[in-house]
Order: C-alpha cells, then sequence, then structure tokens
C-alpha cells in the first residue's frame, strides 16, 4: 500500500532540492555554516513561515460567509 500524500512531500522535497541546488549551487551536506548558522536560517524559514500562515487566516477570515 502507498500513501499518495507521504508521496507527494517526498516529491516535493526533491523538487525543493533540486530548486535549491540550481539557485545557490550548494546542497544541505556543505559545511561552510557553523551550527549558529544553521539555527538562524531554520529560525529565518520558520519566521516565514508563519507570516504564510497569518496571511492565510487573513485570507479566510475576509472571505467567510
Amino acid at each position: 500500500m502507498e500513501d499518495s500524500i507521504v508521496k507527494s512531500v517526498i516529491e516535493s522535497f526533491k523538487k525543493r532540492s533540486e530548486i535549491g541546488i540550481l539557485k545557490y549551487g550548494k546542497t544541505l551536506d556543505r559545511s561552510d555554516l557553523t551550527f549558529l548558522q544553521w539555527i538562524q536560517h531554520a529560525q529565518e524559514e520558520l519566521m516565514d513561515g508563519i507570516l504564510y500562515l497569518e496571511k492565510m487566516k487573513k485570507i479566510l477570515e475576509t472571505t467567510e460567509v
């Protein structure tokens, strides 16, 4: 049995990786960042995610009847 949701997420990860490699010419195997820099990158990505969620909430709030 195959889980279509898991398959979709895996494909999204693969595509995201390909885009990152093309854009930055590096993979997450890179060793040029310190542990603190990795934490900073993660924080920035999570903050962006919170902003996107807030935007989606606002859209739902203004479109619900």
